[in-house]
């Protein structure tokens, strides 16, 4: 008798994005090619070869202006305050009906290099626009996926051993987290949530959002860990006097920003991605141009958006004024008013207040 394999346990959940081993972005979320594509391996090599050139593009080191507003305040009630830390770190103030502060930090990455190693990798070329010791008491941590530059370990130990927080990731990551302490006694606890699952931290929900992107840490984990970002309403009790907030983590452009619209509703404010574009025959799966970042805005018909993942680490081969410049230009075309999506200084903190929805011609 011919001996059988018996069939493997699947480790990850099987779901539309997850066959049991690995998480994949599901066709419902991926646009229509836009054109002919290289094979992706061809690519990578034609542009690492070419990559040297480059770099000159980037100055080796910028300050940072003095850094505005003060991220210990509290927010004027209805509005959000929201402090611009670098490349996609923001520390989030809301104000919760009980009169409390709800502070939130996403992805955060304190450290010089986002990198596996210190000596090698790419490196900050602004200092973080505000300390860790600067900042107010965290409550909750945001973490959208594993890349070095969303996953840091050092930041995150760091903030686990000041104050404790919850910290938010989509599935797999916890393993990641772990490591920096988090998830032991006293240090934090840790709390995976797939896509469109959500969970409550005090009188704020949480939901876990898709996006289109991928995941890796070591050459033999690829897709091991899910991606997403989150949408934070920091009082359901009394919905729609706090600004809702949605956090996009690190995404491509895709059907995915029309589903949470629909699933979730409309954010009041949308923290998008506009940098680290280029070549678009390489990124256009993972990363959003500015054009894509407002045409996202307009799917998730948010009120207003801000600007991040651009003009910090030098990933991809666009010039470092590029993206804001390009961003404006777009938000012109569209009719948008400047405050409508803007961007903040490194370290400057602003509170938002809500604005009526985008009126389309």
């Amino acid at each position: 008798m011919p001996i059988v394999p018996l069939p493997v346990s699947p480790t990850l959940p099987v779901s539309d994005h997850c066959d049991g081993r690995r998480f994949f972005n599901p066709a419902a979320i991926i646009p229509p090619p836009t054109g002919p594509h290289a094979p992706r391996a061809l690519s990578i090599l034609r542009w690492q070869w070419g990559r040297r050139r480059r770099i000159a593009r980037w100055p080796a080191r910028l300050d940072n202006p003095a850094p505005a507003g003060d991220p210990h305040a509290h927010p004027a009630p209805g509005h959000a305050q929201i402090t611009f830390i670098g490349h996609s770190t923001f520390l989030l103030r809301l104000p919760c009906n009980d009169g409390s502060t709800l502070t939130v930090l996403t992805d955060p990455v304190f450290s010089d290099r986002c990198s596996p190693v210190r000596w090698a990798g790419p490196r900050r070329v602004r200092p973080p626009g505000r300390a860790i010791a600067d900042l107010p008491r965290i409550d909750v941590v945001l973490v959208s996926h594993c890349h070095y530059d969303h996953l840091d370990l050092p930041s995150l130990a760091r903030i686990g051993r000041r104050d404790a927080p919850v910290v938010l990731t989509p599935p797999g990551n916890a393993r990641h987290l772990r490591k920096a302490g988090l998830g032991r006694a006293g240090l934090g606890e840790i709390v995976e949530l797939d896509w469109w699952e959500e969970t409550g931290v005090g009188q704020a929900r949480f939901t876990c959002t898709p996006a289109r992107h991928g995941s890796a840490r070591t050459p033999f984990d690829r897709n091991r860990a899910l991606w997403g970002g989150f949408t934070i309403h920091a009082d359901t009790r009394t919905r729609g006097d706090t600004p809702s907030v949605f956090f996009a983590g690190d995404s491509g452009h895709g059907r995915h920003w029309r589903l949470i619209r629909d699933r979730l509703g409309a954010p009041d404010i949308a923290l998008l991605p506009v940098g680290a574009y280029d070549p678009r025959v390489l990124m256009e799966a993972v990363h959003t141009t500015p054009e894509e970042s407002v045409q996202a805005m307009l799917d998730l018909d948010a009120a207003r958006a801000v600007g991040m993942h651009f003009g910090t680490f030098r990933l991809t081969d666009e010039p470092i004024d590029e993206p804001l410049r390009r961003l404006a230009v777009a938000c012109a075309a569209a009719g948008l008013e400047p405050e409508r999506f803007t961007s903040l200084n490194h370290g400057e903190c602003r509170d938002f207040a809500p604005l009526p929805p985008v009126v389309r011609p």
